[in-house]
Order: C-alpha cells, then structure tokens, then sequence
C-alpha cells in the first residue's frame, strides 16, 4: 500500500515504469481472451488509483488535459503517417461526413438522453454529448488485427480515416459548450460559425503547409540517423502548438501533417515509422494509465445509472442513427451500416474532454467527467469485445493474408523506387521456378541473392531455396505483388476460406465484360460489352472499388480481389451466389450457434482439466 506516502521523483520513476511493464504484459494477455487493449490499460490505472491496491492519489486536471493533448498529437500524427493516400481517397467522403455531421448528430441526440437522465438543461446536455460524439476507431482495429481478422477495404478504409478526422469536431463543440455555460447565451451564431471555420480551415491549411514543409525540412538536413525522428516529433508537435495558439484545430493539423508526410518520399522513413510507432504506442498507454489514475471509482456511483442509461443510447440509437444518414448516399449495403455503427467505440478523447468542464470549473463539473468515463468503460465492454465476432457475423471479414518476411530500406530520395529484402518462405511461388524465369513485376530488379551469408552469382543460380535472402528494387505499388511472390503459399484450409469470399475461381480485370457474359449468359446494357471487368465494376460499384465489394450480374456475382492505382486488377467469379444480407433472425440464429459453441468448449476444456 502507498497510502500517504508523497510520491518524489523516485516513486514517480518506478512506480511509473512498473506500471507501463505491467500494460503491455497484461497486454499480451488481453489479446488472447479478446479484451480490447483499451480497457487493460484504464483497469491497471484504476488498479493503481486511489481506491485501488496502490492507492495513488492524482487529481491534478491541468497536468493531465496537457499530458492528453501531448499524447493525441503523437497519436494523430502516427496515424496520418500510417493512412495510405489510396485510404484516404477511397473513404474521404463518407469519413468526412461521419466526421463532421456524425459527430453532431450523436452529440445531440445524446444530448437529449443527458438532459433526460440527468437533468441538464439543453446546454448542458449538449456538452455532454459533444465530449463522448468521437471515435477510436484506430483501437478498434488494433484489435481487430491482433485477432487476425481483415474487413472489407472501404469499411475498413471509412472507419480508419473517420478516427482522425472526427476528434476536431468533438473538440470544437465541447468548447462551445464550456463557453456557453461560462458566459450564457452571449455567443451569437455568427461567432460560432466564424469560430468553426477559423478551426477548419486553419487546421487544415496549417496541416498541409506544415506537413510539406516538414518533408523539405528533412530531405535537406543532412544529420544522424537517429536525430530524424526527434525533428519530426519536434515538428509536428510544433504544427500541433501553433495551430492550437491561432485558433485553428491542432488536431487536424498534427493528422493532416502526418498524412502530408506519410506519403511522400524522405530521408528515414523507416526509421520515422518505428520511432512513432512505439511512440504512439507509450502515449496510448500512458494516456490510459493516467486518466484511470485520475478516475475515483465510488465517486462514479452517484452518476453511475444515468450514465449507462446515456452510453446504451449512444450505443444503440445515437450512433447507428448518425451513421445511417451519413452513409446513405454511398451505397454501402445493410450489413455495412450495420457494422460501421456498432464500431462506435469510444476511447480517451471523451474522458480527455470531460475534463475541460471541470479545469473551466463549471458547476458540476465533475458529472461530465464521470458519466465520460463511465460511457467509455461501457462502449470498451460490450462493443470493443464484440467487434471481431460483429465482422465474421455480418459476413464482412475478408481471408487472411499470408504475410512476407520482409525488410524495408531507405532509398535515395527523388527516385520512385523503394529497397526490400525478402526471406524466401518455404512454399513460397518463387520455389516453383527457375530464377531466371521468375516472374517479377514490371520495373522490378533483383539486386543480390545472399545464402547461409554468402552472396551468390546469380549468373549461376539455378533456384532459389528457402531462407535464400532476396535483396530488391522495385515501385511501392509492386511490393505487394512481391510479398505474394516470395511469401507462403495459402494452406489448403486457407484456400477454402478464400474461396468462400472471392468465389469459385479468379480472372483478370483486363477480360472483357462481354466474353464473360457469353459464357455466363448475362444481359448487359448496350454500351458494356466491350468494356473491360475492371472498367465494368468500376462503373457498377458507383465509388473507388476495394478488396470485397461485390456486383451482381445475372446468376453470377464479381467480387473485387485485387486493386492497384484505383484499378481492378483481379476479380472473383461466383457462380452460385447465397443472399448475403442478413437478417434479424439470420443474426439472433448465428448469435445463439456460436454461443452455444463456445460453451461446449468450454464444457470440454473444464472435463479436460478435471
């Protein structure tokens, strides 16, 4: 027990550390009972709270809404530089509109469930609506991954750019309701509408600006390798300050930026990646750490119905409302407004903007806080352990991939071609040819070929065998045909999974649509017959085609496989395809099978261990 002990540098030091060593641990073991990462890590802060075993006493706002702030533009800023421009231009316009009506909607619909349970007035339950209308998407998927499971590209790519997009908006509409609480109705229309378009449009423009200017920064410097990353955390941090002192959205700017960035070619990129990536990963945890320390646990017991009466309507009536009108014109099918609206969890953004009431010290300051919390704490149980199961349900998770063993190098700058280096797998599709008929992508060089340490002539080689390690040059958009190339073949198991989402067997985008509908005897409309599949799906589908759409012809349907440069490179063919929307009593029925399947493991595993 630490009770009243005071905390020096020392504790801070150990005591912290501990606590970090503990999430990612406790981590590894979420991962395999499905507890999102989330939650582990708010539960070992509040382990380590003041009503917890440690009994840690922090309660000091100021600290951790500025700490929050630091740790959310590292966050953004990674995720920008993850979020491929192929991403981005598949799910701008359906993210945007999550991202900005979305959030309003759900603010104020929980709003009116605030105002209901609590007793607010509008303002009020306005600002509480406002500081739980955001995402985390980002975890959602953290999740998903860490379990194996792929979604369908564009809902995949819609939920990934909605995660960065949306804190800006639930940012701006917080503070207009601490300012309308603190100074009354004195804001006039005119002055929110100027304020919301100083906070867009700036964060916009600062995030563009700045993340060009930040590439130039770090093609002309020439210093240590390891000094680039810090000018870069340097820099957006930098982008994220500035924009926030002039009134624009530093949380737009510091995503953008990234975005900016992560998508053009400059020194040490790879060094850049890995140092965010572990960085975002320490601010995620010691975010989660912290605002679980900040939490008071029998304090929440006066605010505790009403504020799961307020997460059950978010869950269930806010959030697939607000999706369901943003998305209806966009042609995503049922099963995909579905699963969009259930990935509504929230994370620390909420509890970090409930503390604005209370450092604003706004009477019943604290209720925001509280009902945040308790709004996440629910959204982490019952939607975040439930989103992998949500997927296979709605019949929207694509097969997994196998993954190549490969290493990235830093190219020459200026030149559009980037430095990988394969371990050939065994099995791999590579092994079933003679070297000198390999069947590289075009613009695609191999560079050496090294074996058991020893660089081999490849004049000589005959074949390639496993372990051989295979150094390449190649186009960014041709590593993925490398991956497959050098990679293991799929199992026979995973071959049928495969099968069972792209169909029967695979043709080429470049076939034409009519010598398809010859052998399959489909009707075309009289212009399509001498269009390419490609060329046909991208005119079906209505939007940039992704991995798992779909288009009915006939008795058939096309399903996308492959896309490169917005084109479709490889397209299924199902010959006999099942209804695939889903019912109420489709859903309840398969709930209930699987339900009783995990029983009777358990069942086993309890007469096993007997």
């Amino acid at each position: 027990m630490l009770t009243g002990v005071h905390f020096g540098g020392e504790h801070f030091i150990f005591f912290g550390a501990l606590l970090v060593l503990g999430s990612v641990l406790l981590g590894m073991l979420s991962t395999r009972i499905g507890a999102p990462l989330l939650l582990v890590f708010l539960g070992l802060g509040m382990l380590a709270g003041e009503d917890g075993v440690a009994q840690v006493r922090f309660n000091d706002f100021g600290v951790a809404y500025t700490f929050g702030s630091i740790a959310l533009a590292v966050i953004l800023f990674d995720g920008g530089l993850r979020t491929k421009r192929r991403t981005f231009e598949l799910a701008a316009a359906p993210a945007i509109g999550l991202a900005t009506i979305g959030v309003l909607l759900t603010a104020v619909i929980c709003g009116a469930a605030a105002m209901l349970f609590l007793g607010f007035n509008w303002i009020g339950g306005f600002l509480v609506g406002a500081t739980i209308a955001s995402t985390d998407a980002a975890a959602v998927f953290l999740l998903l991954h860490q379990r194996g499971t792929e979604i369908k590209e564009r809902v995949n790519a819609t939920l990934e750019v909605e995660s960065g997009l949306n804190d800006p908006m639930a940012v701006f509409l917080t503070v207009i309701g601490v300012e309308l609480l603190s100074f009354g109705n004195r804001l006039l229309g005119w002055e929110i509408a100027a304020q919301f378009a100083i906070q867009l449009f700036g964060g916009a423009i600062i995030g563009l600006g700045g993340g060009l200017a930040l590439v130039r920064l770090i093609n002309r410097i020439e210093i240590a390798a390891g000094l680039y990353p810090i000018v870069a955390a340097a820099a957006a941090l930098a982008i994220f300050g500035g924009a926030q002192l002039v009134g624009a959205s530093g949380f737009l700017a510091v995503y953008l930026a990234g975005l900016v960035m992560g998508n053009r070619k400059h020194r040490a990129a790879i060094v850049i990646n890995r140092f965010f990536d572990g960085l975002a990963w320490l601010c995620q945890i010691g975010m989660f750490l912290m605002l679980g320390l900040l939490v008071t646990p029998r304090f929440l017991l006066a605010d505790l119905l009403p504020a799961i009466g307020i997460a059950l309507v978010l869950i269930f009536v806010a959030r697939p409302l607000a999706v369901f009108v943003c998305l209806l014109p966009f042609r995503f099918s049922r099963e995909e407004v579905l699963f969009i609206s259930w990935v509504g969890l929230r994370g620390a953004v909420p509890i970090f903007l409930a503390s604005l009431p209370v450092l604003a010290e706004i009477p019943g300051g604290f209720t925001y806080f509280n009902v945040a919390f308790v709004v996440v704490l629910t959204s982490l149980v019952v939607q975040g352990w439930t989103v992998g199961p949500a997927a296979r349900l709605l019949k929207l998770e694509l097969p997994q991939q196998e993954e190549a063993s490969r290493l990235d190098f830093d190219a020459l700058t200026g030149y559009d071609r980037d430095i990988a280096g394969y371990r050939v797998a065994p099995n791999s599709p590579a092994l079933m040819q003679k070297f000198a008929n390999l069947h590289l992508p075009s613009r695609v060089r191999i560079l050496s070929v090294i074996r058991e340490g020893v660089v081999q002539n490849r004049e000589n080689l005959e074949r390639l065998e496993p372990g051989d390690y295979v150094l390449c040059v190649a186009p960014p958009e041709q590593l993925h045909a490398l991956d497959t190339l050098f990679a293991a073949r799929k199992r026979a198991d995973a071959r049928a999974d495969t099968d069972e989402v792209f169909g029967e067997f695979t043709v080429s985008g470049e076939m034409q649509a009519g010598q398809l509908a010859s052998f399959y005897s489909f009707t075309l409309n009289e212009d399509e017959g001498a269009l390419t599949l490609s060329e046909l799906m991208n005119r079906r589908i209505g939007h940039r085609p992704g991995v798992g759409d779909r288009v009915s012809l006939g008795l058939i349907e096309l399903i996308v496989r492959e896309v490169a440069k917005g084109k479709v490179k490889m397209v299924g063919v199902e010959l006999e395809p099942e209804d695939r929307r889903v019912t109420m009593a489709e859903l309840k029925r398969r709930v209930q099978e699987r339900m009783r399947a995990r029983w009777l493991r358990r069942g086993k595993g309890r007469r096993r261990g007997d």
